[in-house]
């Protein structure tokens, strides 16, 4: 009796498995995509959350296979125009009589402006710890490195494997949170 048991149980896990694409593997695959596209853009509604104040804005971003970002801001108004670049070197910000400055977060390492650089790093070769369903969406956690003190992006995948939204999280603490629109892969 205990052998029918066990032969059951065997067979309902193997029926269980599939050998259809898992949440991981798509992943992977939007990993590749972007690692061999020639160039990716989006944009990126950003709300950066110090505490105390909030500040809300969008930029449309291109970034290239060797890790740069380039960002023009859309809105506000007020700062539209301004353009920037970011690399692993460091970042420049273009703008005429406008000066687009905002606080330093996570101990110093991310500006508000570089949340969709490390957003698009992250994608392309962070740590991924963990994916799973959430509601309609598959939600993916990555490090954007490997390192102790690496800062966790939650982000949020449609059925066709596209990203919609990510959080920055920086000790245990979200930081930065990113409606992602019209991405695409070139």
């Amino acid at each position: 009796m205990k052998r029918l048991v066990c032969l059951l149980w065997v067979a309902l896990l193997l029926c269980g498995c599939s050998a259809g694409e898992n949440g991981m593997d798509a992943a992977l695959r939007l990993r590749s995509q972007l690692q061999s596209a020639e160039n990716c853009s989006f944009d990126a509604q950003i709300l950066a959350d110090y505490g105390d104040v909030t500040y809300t804005f969008t930029l449309s971003c291109v970034g290239d296979p060797a890790g740069n970002l380039s960002f023009t801001v859309t809105e506000p108004e007020s700062i539209s125009g301004i353009t920037g670049k970011l690399s692993r070197e460091g970042g420049k910000l273009t703008f005429d009589d406008v000066a687009l400055s905002f606080p330093l977060l996570a101990e110093g390492l991310v500006t508000p402006v570089s949340g969709p650089w490390v957003f698009l790093t992250a994608l392309r070769g962070g740590n991924m710890t963990s994916i799973g369903a959430d509601g309609e969406y598959t939600r993916l956690t990555v490090s954007d490195s490997y390192e102790a003190d690496a800062m966790t992006l939650d982000i949020w995948l449609t059925g066709e494997n596209i990203p919609v939204q990510a959080d920055v999280i920086w000790e245990n603490r979200r930081i930065l949170t990113m409606q992602i629109r019209n991405f695409q892969m070139m």
